[in-house]
């Protein structure tokens, strides 16, 4: 019995230490700032919406909304929505990308 405990905890620890957490961007978040300074901080300074408040950048909303991910932030710029503009004939991928790292990085400073 305790040879299929510890066959099962290795098991798990192998699965979960294996994959790396989905939210996190490729980008530099450094970069990022930079660029978010530029062109998002006119409705998102301080991780705030002034548009739809409830949809800010802090990682709880975020999360909720299905939006803590790399890939879900970049596609969010990239193409916009709702109100939000396009970014992705304006910004590199890079730069969308960094943007990405900077937001996640700061969703649970906000």
């Amino acid at each position: 019995m305790k040879k299929i405990l510890i066959a099962i905890l290795l098991v798990f620890a192998l699965i979960t230490f294996s994959f790396p957490d989905s939210a996190l961007a490729a980008g530099d978040a450094a970069k990022g700032e930079a660029v978010f300074n530029a062109n998002c901080n006119a409705c998102h300074q301080g991780g705030v919406n002034r548009v739809i408040p409830m949809k800010n950048l802090k990682k709880e909303a975020l999360e909720k909304f299905g939006m803590y991910s790399a890939a879900a932030i970049i596609k969010q710029v990239t193409n916009g929505k709702g109100a939000m503009p396009r970014f992705g004939g304006r910004l590199k991928p890079d730069q969308i990308e960094n943007v990405a790292a900077y937001v996640l990085d700061q969703a649970d400073k906000w």
